[in-house]
């Protein structure tokens, strides 16, 4: 006698249908075991309370303008005023090149008049003041007038349409008022250039303290003409 496979399942029971065979079993289905959720890896956060890296020891952040813009430093600054002082050193060339040529054949005029037996006749000290010295003291004041002129229509009138000068535009800087609210006015501009360039002028040794007042000035890195007229210095894209 054969007997069944040992993992073979029963036979299964209930009425037998009509065409023969055995119906469906009407018990509960086998269990099978549960199929394993998906598993959807959440990304990583650190630690709870991790704090943020620290800083380099020597970093040192950007000084910034009460508008948030990057303060101008001493060197960008100076590059800039470089340029514009070259810019002026041009213009004065072009302007004083024909009194000191005139000067200087009003000069070689007197050196070379001779005596009756044909020597070089001595420069009279009168003579020589009123026709030399007078004259190129009266033109370097002329053209010092002429170039707090062209400093006026260069610092003020150029610059307020963008808050920039050449030197300025070349080194991507922008005088802007300390109170972001407000906008740049001739008034302003024209009180740095009362104490910039006219002042500064005319008062020994203002110009440098002027200049290297921005060294040690705190917060805002201002020179003397920024302090008169309310203006800072900042960095821009363009």
């Amino acid at each position: 006698m054969t007997q069944p496979p040992p993992n073979a399942y029963p036979p299964p029971t209930g009425p037998q249908p009509e065409g023969g065979g055995f119906a469906p079993p009407t018990g509960p289905a086998p269990l099978r075991p549960p199929l394993p959720s998906q598993h959807t890896p959440q990304p990583y956060a650190g630690p709870p309370g991790y704090p943020a890296p620290a800083p380099h020891p020597g970093y040192v952040p950007p000084a910034l303008a009460p508008n948030g813009q990057p303060l101008a430093g001493f060197g960008e600054r100076l590059v800039a005023w470089l340029i514009d002082s070259l810019i002026a050193t041009a213009v004065a060339l072009v302007l004083f090149a024909p009194v000191m040529i005139w000067l200087f054949i009003r000069m070689f005029d007197q050196m070379s008049t001779l005596e009756a037996d044909g020597t070089v006749a001595e420069p009279d000290p009168s003579t020589f003041m009123t026709d030399l010295f007078l004259p190129l003291l009266l033109a370097e004041f002329g053209l010092l007038l002429v170039l707090l002129g062209f400093y006026w229509l260069y610092h003020v009138e150029y610059a307020r349409r963008t808050g920039q000068t050449l030197g300025k535009k070349a080194m991507k800087l922008r005088i802007v008022p300390l109170d972001p609210g407000a906008t740049l006015t001739r008034g302003a501009l024209g009180k740095r250039y009362l104490v910039e360039w006219v002042a500064g002028s005319f008062v020994p040794f203002l110009s440098y303290v002027d200049g290297f007042w921005q060294l040690w000035d705190k917060p805002w890195q201002q020179c003397l003409h920024d302090k008169a007229a309310g203006t800072v210095v900042v960095k821009v894209d363009q």
